[in-house]
């Protein structure tokens, strides 16, 4: 029953082949499973037999090359037609990793296998990111009080107000401001009266005592000329006036009249928008293409023309939460168009590397630990060679920095069953003895059982 099981040839050579995986730890095993019944030959013998007679024509399949026979036939795994096995075919020479493969022109176009040179050229990227307007922090201006009191009037009562330089703010009542400029319009007085005295000590005493008194008003925000109108009139003001020192939006207001504040309370926040700052999140991997002092395009998320600008710094930490470095970007804004926290995209032109040697980036195989890209050396021979990347630009180029050089030819498609052939033929080639032992076994007779095979 067993041999009527083994000349169902198809089913048979099926089962061999998906043996051939769960044997390859065991050399005479693999040898026993491809040479069955004698009606095929293992690699083993493939190799030998090439060796010893050139003349011998095995015929391998284009896409199970460890399937091997003596004559025409087709693949018992596919059915495909199986094809004359070159005299390279299956041999080890040493290349880029150990092992050059060639493989023969059917072989080659069943794979679709397509080249592309080793270049030097040029390299650019445009880094397209989100940016976010925000406020510029050195043209902000927070006012406050250095004195504390009531708030008689607000000149400006919402958010969003636009104010002039040296526009009144709002008016403050405090009984020591009204204090002090009794004491100033004594001072003045006195220093009046005294400036005759035949004693030169009590004049610069007044004197003193004048300069001194000025200067504790101008402490709390008083103007020289509110000071000097206070001096010429001698009437005692109310209410203390606070003026915007810059022009700005009002985007923070925090009393309303009739508060009482205290000192250093912040009352109000200005913030010049006529120019803006954008933070753009640039990650890690496209941080070799950014730098200060590079041009930016600035789109909006409507119809609009597009703004330019410049990259002002590059800050120096990396955010947690977004793992990204942020860009600072200034924009000229006088037409206000720009809104804080307003999502807008940035356009970065970056300028890489100039001549860089450059293959297409399909060309590379990446494992997560290592870069290997097929050079193509001629006559069907390919070598695995490992490499070292660099930039990569928009078109799909990348830089290598190592193993490869100028005027080489990669394969940029069919790159996997390349290295599947590749890893096999090492594999095999490992397990291949170059001569073996005197007390070695021997090959299992032709009644091999499956039972045998699987133990």
């Amino acid at each position: 029953m067993m041999s009527n099981f083994f000349r169902r040839r198809p089913f048979v050579d099926l089962i061999l082949t998906l043996s051939f995986f769960l044997l390859i730890p065991s050399g005479a095993g693999f040898r026993a499973v491809l040479n069955h019944e004698g009606h095929g030959h293992s690699l083993a013998e493939a190799a030998e037999s090439d060796e010893a007679d050139e003349t011998t024509q095995l015929f391998t399949c284009s896409m199970h090359p460890f399937i091997i026979r003596d004559a025409p036939g087709k693949c018992p795994i596919c059915f495909m037609d199986l094809v004359p096995v070159r005299d390279q075919q299956g041999r080890r020479e040493e290349g880029g990793d150990g092992t050059i493969i060639t493989i023969d022109p059917a072989t080659q176009q069943n794979m679709g296998v397509r080249t592309a040179p080793v270049v030097r050229r040029d390299l650019h990227r445009t880094v397209r990111t989100v940016g976010v307007v925000a406020y510029p922090e050195s043209a902000q201006y927070t006012v406050n009080a250095k004195i504390e009191g009531w708030i008689e009037t607000l000149h400006v009562s919402r958010t969003g107000e636009a104010v002039a330089s040296g526009q009144p703010l709002l008016e403050i009542y405090s009984p020591e401001l009204v204090s002090a400029q009794e004491e100033f319009l004594l001072a003045v007085r006195q220093s009046k009266a005294q400036a005759d005295s035949p004693f030169p000590e009590i004049a610069a005493g007044a004197r003193g005592l004048l300069s001194a008194s000025r200067q504790r008003l101008s402490y709390w925000d008083i103007s020289p000329e509110q000071i000097a109108a206070l001096e010429k009139s001698g009437e005692i003001n109310k209410t203390l006036t606070l003026y915007a020192s810059q022009a700005g939006i009002v985007t923070s207001k925090a009393v309303n009249e009739g508060a009482f504040v205290k000192a250093g309370q912040e009352l109000l926040e200005l913030s010049d928008l006529s120019r803006v700052w954008i933070y753009a999140d640039i990650y890690e991997y496209e941080l070799p293409w950014v730098k200060e002092g590079q041009q930016v395009t600035i789109d909006f998320p409507y119809p609009r023309a597009s703004l330019s600008g410049k990259i002002a710094a590059i800050y120096p930490y990396m955010e947690a939460k977004t793992r990204t470095v942020k860009a600072r970007i200034e924009v000229d804004n006088r037409d206000r168009e720009l809104k804080p926290e307003m999502y807008v995209t940035v356009n970065i032109a970056g300028h890489g590397v100039e001549q860089a040697l450059t293959i297409p980036g399909e060309a590379v195989l990446r494992s997560g630990q290592h870069e290997t890209v097929f050079v193509a050396l001629g006559d069907g021979r390919f070598d695995p060679r490992p490499v070292r990347l660099g930039l990569e630009s928009d078109d799909g180029l990348v830089q290598i920095l190592d193993g490869l050089h100028e005027g080489e030819t990669v394969v940029t498609s069919a790159q996997f069953m390349l290295d599947s052939e590749s890893r096999l033929r090492e594999a095999v080639n490992k397990m291949i003895p170059k001569e073996l032992p005197p007390d070695a076994p021997e090959t299992p007779p032709a009644d091999t059982d499956l039972e045998h095979l699987f133990h």
